[in-house]
């Protein structure tokens, strides 16, 4: 294998762990902000008004039809973690061929509506 084609492949290496890294830090930011409070001060955190109202109110039967939960936006950082699991499971030219098929030649230049059909297409790989 020429030195080329072995630089080539570790940065493309450095590539996938930096995007791997990026997702596991911002996973760790979006979790840590209550936990981090309540540690740093020992105490537990306070349960706010609508909670102390959940508990005194009795539950209702689970035959009741309750609304559909709100459908939330994927963020940047979900879809990276996806890709970036595809990109380490030997996926890495297909991932940027979905990117380029999406109209960008990465992740963060692609319209976060088309999120879910870049999803879609990264769970066929």
């Amino acid at each position: 294998m020429s030195r080329i084609k072995l630089l080539l492949d570790v940065v493309e290496g450095m590539r996938s762990l930096a995007d791997s890294l990026q997702a596991v830090a911002d996973i760790m930011t979006q979790e840590e902000p209550a936990q981090d409070m309540a540690e740093r001060s020992g105490k537990k955190p306070k349960a706010t008004a609508k909670k102390v109202a959940e508990k005194a109110e009795p539950t209702e039967p689970e035959s009741a039809p309750s609304p559909a939960p709100a459908e939330k936006p994927l963020t940047l950082e979900e879809v990276r973690g996806v890709l970036a699991e595809k990109s380490r499971a030997g996926h890495t030219a297909k991932v940027r061929e979905l990117l380029i098929k999406h109209g960008a030649d990465k992740l963060s230049d692609i319209d976060p509506a088309n999120y879910p059909a870049l999803l879609k297409d990264a769970e066929v790989l």
